[in-house]
């Protein structure tokens, strides 16, 4: 489905993007594909992505998102359901007449520190971050971390769990590096998992580092222990990292998830 109140499903001549809901069942076999996904720390969604949309960009893709858009306000547009030929879909996105007044939709939840990086901050994080700006719980800004390996021996030590050529492993090493000169490895908690000792303790760590927002519901909870969080927005092989950093300001005020 697309939800009616964006720029593509509103008749926009030059849509920035197009955004799909999509709504779909469970079966044990994706049920295994999330989970192993999950455990090397790469996205659950990608093989349904890559079905929907092949290498094609623009296509802003929304998993089981459907009753949040309706509580807001989106009237969706129903594109295709299970069961119907391939032919109903494209009578239907035929059906969308141009409308040269229509103009871009804003993006909603947007913070300052989106700006230039939101297309890689899924909506349901950016919900969540903005509200807990609005609380005045929490402060967010962007950096862009530099390529770089850190040089402690523990730091070091921690990349070992992905390969030389995972995007994961470059985003935590130039996290680390950029750490490295004010925090000490085992104040550190990367990606899931402490850079020295055990994730089975009391210790609180100071800072942690996500990666492409797997761990992203844990963010309040560390700040509300007194850590902050760094989250490499987009962990590729190549192109920049982009990284929000986010501070407790007021820890009373984070939710408890």
């Amino acid at each position: 489905m697309l939800p009616a109140g964006l720029s593509y499903a509103r008749g926009a001549l030059n849509p920035s993007d197009v955004d799909l809901a999509v709504e779909h069942r469970q079966d044990d076999r994706l049920v295994s594909e999330f989970v192993q996904a999950l455990s090397y720390g790469r996205d659950p969604s990608a093989l349904m992505k890559r079905a929907l949309k092949g290498n094609g960009r623009g296509l802003q893709i929304h998993f089981g998102e459907r009753k949040s858009l309706e509580a807001e306000g989106f009237e969706l547009t129903p594109l295709w359901t299970r069961g119907e030929p391939v032919d109903a879909a494209r009578a239907r996105l035929a059906a969308i007449t141009a409308d040269p007044t229509a103009g871009r939709a804003p993006r909603d939840h947007m913070l300052e520190a989106f700006h230039g990086i939101d297309r890689w901050v899924p909506r349901p994080v950016r919900i969540t971050l903005t509200d807990l700006v609005d609380r005045n719980a929490v402060a967010v800004r962007q950096l862009q971390l530099p390529e770089a390996q850190p040089t402690h021996p523990a730091a070091r030590e921690a990349l070992i769990r992905w390969k030389d050529t995972s995007p994961l492993r470059r985003a935590a090493a130039a996290a680390l590096a950029h750490l490295e000169g004010s925090h000490a490895p085992d104040s550190i908690y990367l990606h899931g998992e402490p850079v020295t000792g055990s994730r089975y303790t009391d210790r609180t760590w100071q800072t942690c580092i996500g990666l492409g927002w797997r761990y992203y519901t844990a963010i309040a909870h560390y700040l509300r222990e007194g850590a902050d969080w760094y989250e490499v927005v987009r962990p590729t092989r190549s192109q920049p990292l982009h990284a929000l950093h986010i501070t407790a300001q007021a820890p009373s005020a984070l939710p408890r998830w």
